[in-house]
This record gives structure tokens, sequence and C-alpha cells, in this order.
């Protein structure tokens, strides 16, 4: 099956076009780093082992709930790079469905390009930000049911 950006929410379809755009890797480190900027403050008190994604080198936290049946993140991480990642991860999956999150798959990081220039660690940090991401959006829907 390839790859179609419309197969994507609308949002994440978005942010892997602006990433197409961005002409060399420089750009999309700086573009990656302002979707870290662009994440709220991470309240303290959610900063626990339930909320810490594992396998990641950084310290990456990601909080989901259910909003009007949309699923809402916050994430934080101590590093850039990976936060511009949960960044644009809780930008690209703002306003999903937890069916919606459930049944998309990270092969969306090769489309920007950005799969390339992440270190393996970081790349691998990527899937399991996204994965965590993905229980969370399972757990909001338990709690729902």
């Amino acid at each position: 099956m390839s790859f179609s950006i419309e197969s994507l929410p609308p949002t994440l379809g978005k942010i892997v076009q602006r990433f197409q755009r961005a002409t060399d890797q420089k750009r999309r480190y700086e573009q990656l780093i302002w979707y870290g900027t662009k994440l709220k403050e991470f309240p303290e008190a959610e900063k626990l082992p339930e909320n810490k994604v594992a396998g990641c080198v950084s310290q990456v936290y990601i909080t989901a709930t259910l909003n009007d049946g949309k699923v809402i993140y916050q994430g934080e991480s101590d590093s850039q790079l990976t936060k511009g990642l949960v960044g644009l991860l809780v930008e690209g999956l703002y306003g999903l469905t937890p069916k919606e999150i459930i049944l998309l798959t990270p092969d969306f990081i090769q489309e920007t390009g950005l799969n390339v220039s992440l270190t393996p660690s970081r790349a691998n940090g990527f899937y399991n930000i996204f994965k965590t991401m993905q229980k969370k959006a399972l757990e909001c829907e338990a709690k729902a049911g």
C-alpha cells in the first residue's frame, strides 16, 4: 500500500507537507523545534511514571484527556528535538477521536524527511512517543466506554 497524504487527518497532512517543503535538514530541525515551543506548559504534577514514555533517551511525558469524544494531549520533553517531535504529534493528532488515532500508522514520519536526520535512538523515541499516544487514546476510549 503506498502512502498518501490524503489518507492522513487534515492537520497531520498539513504538517507533513510543511516538512516536505523544507529544503534542507537545518530548516526541518528549526521547524521541529518550533513545534516544541508551541507546547503548553506541562504540569509538574503530571510528571508521573504512568505518563512517562518508555524507551526514550530523554525524559518524555504525555497525558491525554477526552473532550467531546476527541483526544486532547499534553506533552513535555527535556530535549529540544524530542520536544519538537512531541509538539508535532500533539498538534497533528489534535481533535481526533481515539479510533482515528488508533488506526494511524507511524509511516508519515518518513514522508516528513525527518527520519533521515534523526539518530536511531531519536527515531525509536518518535515511535515510542507515537505508540504511547495511541495507548493513551485507547485508555481514554475505555474510560468513556
